[in-house]
């Protein structure tokens, strides 16, 4: 591992507030001389945030998360983004592209926020301040660490700000103890959402800890625990459904009701966020790379009626914000096999739509990381494990009643208490509701589904539950580093 940078580069972070946009780089400080002030621990803090908005946090730019599953397809030109493709059909090798910039950006985040949560206590400053920041920054630690232990098991533990050169993996336990410490930590401090001032909406809040712990443990099958921190979010009634499901990812909701934690941007690219243009419709309009196409799978995953596809899925046709989509040229329209059945449709991901006329006003999309229907589902999932199907069905049943949009003839309540038959109910519920927001891979991996229902896209039991570290860090580790079975 190497030593944190020497010279840092500090730069505000937008967090969908005025307070924080447009503000200029604040210049270069050793980092011997930073931070030792109130407003250096602030810059500090923000720094850590900023983060979320690099390209490469984003699965190293492109969502092949979404294309390991069943949702998601590589999309875009076919001629283009064809160092994505093998992720589609499990043939990725440990030097794909997008895995060394995923690492290597996960443990920037991880540096930053070391130099907060080691320098700042040492601030002559409001002391509530002070620890909140601290707080802040463990929670995106936390973060950054379970994409990491999610992504490529047990890594290397760094919590300092100069480490040793040489590190070795840790064990996925050891990952998942500093996870919970931190959130742990975070969740005695953060102010609730409503505490915040207008100008700090889109900071961490004791919510999103809660929620972010609730998953955590829900990844360790401790479904008491999850259970506990997912019903304390439900219960500080600091969150809601979006009473329109279209806001739940759209404009209209950016630091709503529904809005757990995400990622705070403005549309343009010096303070924006590319996860949005990256797959954007592509053509006519031209609004991003259009990569991450629905698939026909994810097509035929919702029932009849359900808004939700609609408000997923952008067909070629829809008009939105009064623009006709046509799409892309030189992509097929339909793609067929050899024995004439269709096996891609030119679509692309409704989510991620952004109101504007160009690529730069995509880029002011707000990614939502956490948002309050996933914590209703995680807290019926653990409910159900816990032997509690009739509350289970409660917080199911509010995220279909609000996906039916007051039309009383579809997605009908669930009324299954059968805990094995629910628990597929529920993960398909998750599915529809969360698709195409980076969920779905990690939920079949987690609950043991994976082999059964990406086998046929040739997923290997054993070997693809985990990425490969990647070769370069391997290269760079001087034997330090070990490689995941099978890869």
């Amino acid at each position: 591992m190497k030593r944190f940078f020497s010279v840092l580069f500090l730069t505000a972070i937008f967090l969908g507030c005025e307070g924080f946009l447009d503000v200029n780089p604040q210049g270069e400080l050793t980092q011997e001389s930073f931070p030792v002030s109130a407003s250096d621990a602030l810059l500090a803090t923000n720094w850590v945030y900023s983060t979320l908005r690099v390209w490469n946090y984003h699965t190293g730019g492109f969502p092949f998360l979404e294309f390991l599953s069943d949702d998601g397809a590589k999309g875009s030109n076919p001629n283009d983004g064809v160092d994505q493709a093998p992720y589609d059909n499990f043939t990725h090798a440990t030097t794909q592209d997008g895995l060394d910039r995923w690492w290597n950006t996960l443990y920037l985040g991880i540096r930053r926020a070391n130099v907060v949560i080691e320098n700042v206590p040492l601030i002559q400053m409001d002391e509530d301040l002070r620890a909140r920041y601290v707080a802040e920054a463990k929670f995106l630690r936390a973060s950054f660490y379970f994409d990491l232990v999610r992504g490529f098991g047990g890594v290397p533990i760094v919590t300092t700000t100069n480490p040793p050169i040489k590190l070795a993996r840790a064990t996925s336990q050891e990952v998942y103890e500093l996870i919970e410490t931190d959130l742990l930590d975070a969740i005695d401090v953060l102010p609730v959402k409503s505490a915040y001032a207008t100008e700090d909406i889109g900071r961490a809040t004791k919510g999103g800890a809660q929620a972010l712990l609730a998953k955590v443990y829900l990844f360790q099958n401790d479904f008491e625990n999850a259970e506990d921190y997912a019903l304390a979010v439900i219960t500080s009634n600091e969150y809601d459904l979006e009473s329109n499901f279209y806001h739940a990812n759209g404009p209209e909701g950016e630091q709503g009701v529904e809005s757990v934690f995400e990622i705070g941007a403005a549309a343009d690219r010096t303070a924006g966020n590319q996860y949005a243009n990256t797959q954007g419709v592509r053509g006519t309009p031209n609004r991003g790379w259009g990569f991450n196409r629905p698939t026909i799978d994810l097509r035929n995953a919702f029932e009849d009626g359900d808004p939700r596809e609609q408000a997923t899925i952008i067909e070629l046709g829809d008009v939105i914000d009064d623009i006709t989509i046509l799409g892309d040229g030189p992509t097929p329209d339909v793609t067929m096999d050899e024995e004439g059945n269709v096996i891609e449709i030119e679509s692309y991901n409704r989510k991620v739509w952004y109101p504007g006329n160009n690529t730069n006003t995509q880029f002011g999309h707000n990614r939502r990381l956490i948002r309050y229907a996933d914590v209703l589902l995680m807290a019926a999932e653990a409910l159900n494990e816990n032997d509690q199907p009739g509350q289970a069905l409660v917080y199911l049943n509010l995220v279909r009643e609000r996906a039916r949009q007051g039309d009383p003839g579809i997605l009908p309540d669930i009324t299954e208490t059968d805990k094995d038959l629910l628990r597929d109910i529920i993960i398909q519920e998750r599915r529809v509701e969360l698709a195409m927001e980076g969920h779905r891979f990690w939920d079949l991996v987690r609950t043991g589904k994976a082999p059964e229902v990406l086998g046929p896209l040739g997923f290997i039991e054993g070997k693809h539950e985990l990425l490969p570290v990647p070769q370069s860090e391997i290269d760079l580790s001087q034997g330090s580093l070990e490689q995941n079975p099978m890869w």
